[in-house]
Formats: C-alpha cells, structure tokens, sequence
C-alpha cells in the first residue's frame, strides 16, 4: 500500500494516496501505524502543507491516531 500511495502522488492523484493510507492506517496495531504515520507525513510535505487535501488528511489521520 506505501508504494502503490508514492505512485498515486507521482500521477498526481494526492487525495487517492492519503485515503488509501489513512485507510490502511486505521486497521493496524500502533507499531505498524507508525510506519504509515511517518510516510503520511514525507507526502505532506511532499504535496505541500498549505494543499486543501494535506489539509483534510490531517485532520483525518488525528482522528485515526486518537
């Protein structure tokens, strides 16, 4: 899932990429949910922190963590 979201980003499909982590992110155990977590965070960044979606996935990814 971790790369088929890098290549979602390279296509430029972000909203795809971040759901599908979030996604997969929500049904782990929190070792594994921190690797996810640490990805989401190099894509943020990666698609800029001010994007509405980064905006929308963090948002997201606060409610899978807590």
């Amino acid at each position: 899932q971790l790369d088929a979201a890098d290549l979602d980003v390279i296509n430029g499909a972000y909203a795809e990429a971040l759901d599908r982590l979030l996604t997969l992110a929500a049904g782990l155990d929190a070792d594994e949910r921190e690797v996810v977590r640490v990805r989401l965070l190099e894509l943020f960044e990666v698609i800029g922190r001010t994007d509405p979606v980064v905006l929308k996935a963090r948002r997201r990814l606060s409610t899978v963590l807590f």
